[in-house]
C-alpha cells in the first residue's frame, strides 16, 4: 500500500527521498481518518439503531443492557480491530524500524481490545445481576458474590493476557510462574476465599437472605440484611445505621436469624409479672360472687364451684376449714382469667404455643408468665399488641385481691412517713 502511494507521488515529479515519507504519513492519516469514520458509524448510527430497536421490544433484559452500556462498550472494538488489521500495511522492507512499529500497533490494538472485551463482559455480568434480581428467587439465592468472583477471575485473566502481549511471552508461562506463588496468593486473598466459601455455604444451607432480620452482637448488627456480596454483608440496624460484617463471619460466628418467626406467622410474647406472695389466698363466697360477674370467667367460676362442691361432698372431714378439701384461690382464678382473656383476643395466635404458667418463686415474688404468640409479626404492631395486653393485666390484678411485687424505694418510705399518725403527747 505504501509503495502504491509512493509511486503516485513519484508520478507527480516529487523528489524520491520525499515520496516514501509522504506515503507513510498519508497512510497513517488515512487509517486514522478511517478509524474515526468507523467509530462514528458504529457508535452514532449502528449503536443508536440497536438501542431504538431494543426500546421497542417487550423484553426487560435488553433495556438493562443499554443502561449498563454493553453495546456502547462493544462499539469500541471496531476501530481497534481496524488498526489491528491495517497494521501490516505500515511494514516497509527498506526500513527495518517499520517492522517494530507495525508490531507496536498490533500490540496496542490487542491490549485495547482486551480491555474493552473485559468491560463488555463486566457489563454482561451486571446485566445478569439486575435481571436475576427481578425474580423472586434472588431474595433467597443471591448471586452477587458469585458474580464478584467471576469479575475477579476476569480481571486476573485480562492482566495475564496484557502482560503476555507486552512481554511477548505465552500466557501459560505466567500461569506456571504464578502457581509457585499460590501460598502468597492464598494469604493475600484470604478474605476473598473465605467470603466465597461462605457464599457457597449460605447458598447450600440458606443461612441468610436479603431482607432477613439477623442479630450478630459481636459486630453490633441487629437489623435487616440489605446486601450480600463476596467480602461483606451489609445490615441496616433499627437505628438506621449500616453495619458491614465480613462474609467469612458466617463460617466462624453464630447468626440469629428471625426469618423463622416471620414465616411462621406468629411472634412470641414472653413476659412475666411478679405477684406479691403475701396477697395469695383462698377465695371466699364474697370473692367468688364478685368474680362470677367478670364476663371472661363467669362460666369458669360456675363450673369450678360445681366441680369442687361435688368433690368436697366425698370428704369425711369438715371442709369449712379451708385446709380441708378443694377451694379456689385468687391466683388460680386470675390465671384462668388471663387465659380466657387471651383466648378471646383476636390478635393472639390460637394454633401456636399458648401458656399461662407459674415460674420458680424468687425473693421478688411469684412470677406468672404469659407465653403466647401474636399474629402480627411486624415490630411496631407487635409492641402495640403486647403493651395492650399487659396494660389490661396490670389494671385487673387488684380486682382479684392480688398485688404486683415492687422493690421498695425512697418514695415508698416518704409516703409511709407522711401517712403515719402524729404521736400523742401526754399531758402533764
Amino acid at each position: 500500500m505504501i509503495e502504491l502511494i509512493s509511486d503516485t507521488y513519484q508520478s507527480w515529479d516529487l523528489p524520491g527521498d520525499w515520496t516514501l515519507g509522504l506515503a507513510f504519513i498519508t497512510l497513517t492519516l488515512g487509517i486514522i481518518l478511517l478509524g474515526i469514520i468507523v467509530n462514528f458509524v458504529v457508535r452514532r448510527i449502528l449503536v443508536r439503531l440497536i438501542h431504538g430497536i431494543i426500546k421497542k421490544s417487550r423484553f426487560k433484559w435488553d433495556d438493562i443492557a443499554i443502561k449498563q452500556r454493553t453495546f456502547a462498550r462493544l462499539a469500541h472494538l471496531a476501530p481497534a480491530l481496524l488498526f489491528y488489521i491495517a497494521a501490516p500495511l505500515f511494514n516497509i522492507e527498506e526500513y527495518a524500524w517499520t517492522e517494530s512499529f507495525t508490531e507496536s500497533i498490533r500490540r496496542v490494538s490487542l491490549i485495547y481490545m482486551i480491555l474493552m472485551s473485559a468491560l463488555v463482559v463486566d457489563s454482561i455480568f451486571n446485566t445478569v445481576f439486575h435481571v436475576y434480581n427481578g425474580f423472586n428467587i434472588a431474595k433467597n439465592k443471591p448471586i452477587k458474590s458469585y458474580l464478584q468472583v467471576a469479575k475477579l477471575l476476569l480481571i486476573f485473566l485480562a492482566i495475564i493476557l496484557i502482560l503476555s502481549i507486552i512481554l511477548n511471552r505465552s500466557p501459560w508461562a505466567f500461569l506456571t510462574g504464578l502457581s509457585a506463588l499460590a501460598a502468597v496468593l492464598i494469604l493475600v486473598f484470604k478474605d476473598t476465599i473465605l467470603g466465597f466459601v461462605a457464599g457457597v455455604q449460605n447458598a447450600a444451607y440458606d443461612t441468610i437472605r436479603l431482607g432477613d432480620w439477623i442479630e450478630m452482637p459481636k459486630f453490633g448488627a441487629d437489623g435487616d440484611v440489605i446486601e450480600i456480596s463476596l467480602n461483606t454483608i451489609k445490615i441496616r440496624n433499627w437505628d438506621k445505621t449500616v453495619v458491614s460484617i465480613p462474609s467469612g463471619a458466617l463460617l466462624t460466628d453464630g447468626v440469629k436469624n428471625w426469618r423463622g418467626m416471620t414465616e411462621s406467622g406468629g411472634r412470641r410474647i414472653k413476659r412475666h409479672i411478679n405477684i406479691d406472695m403475701n396477697t395469695i389466698k383462698f377465695c371466699d363466697e364474697e370473692m367468688l360472687k364478685r368474680f362470677s360477674q367478670y364476663r371472661n370467667i363467669a362460666n369458669y367460676i360456675q363450673d369450678k364451684k360445681t366441680e369442687i362442691s361435688q368433690y368436697n361432698q366425698g370428704i369425711p372431714m369438715d371442709t369449712a376449714a379451708l385446709v380441708n378439701g378443694r377451694h379456689l384461690t385468687n391466683l388460680g382464678t386470675f390465671r384462668a382469667y388471663v387465659e380466657a382473656y387471651l383466648r378471646a383476643n383476636t390478635e393472639i395466635h390460637q394454633e401456636m404455643t399458648f401458656l399461662i404458667r407459674q415460674l420458680q418463686p424468687t425473693e421478688k415474688g411469684l412470677p406468672l408468665e404469659v407465653y403466647v404468640f401474636s399474629k402480627d409479626t411486624r415490630w411496631v404492631q407487635y409492641e402495640d399488641i403486647q403493651s395492650d395486653i399487659f396494660d389490661h393485666i396490670f389494671a385487673v390484678i387488684p380486682l382479684f385481691d392480688l398485688a404486683v411485687f415492687q422493690e421498695t424505694s425512697g418514695q415508698n418510705y416518704k409516703i409511709d412517713i407522711v401517712s403515719m399518725p402524729e404521736p400523742k403527747v401526754a399531758k402533764t
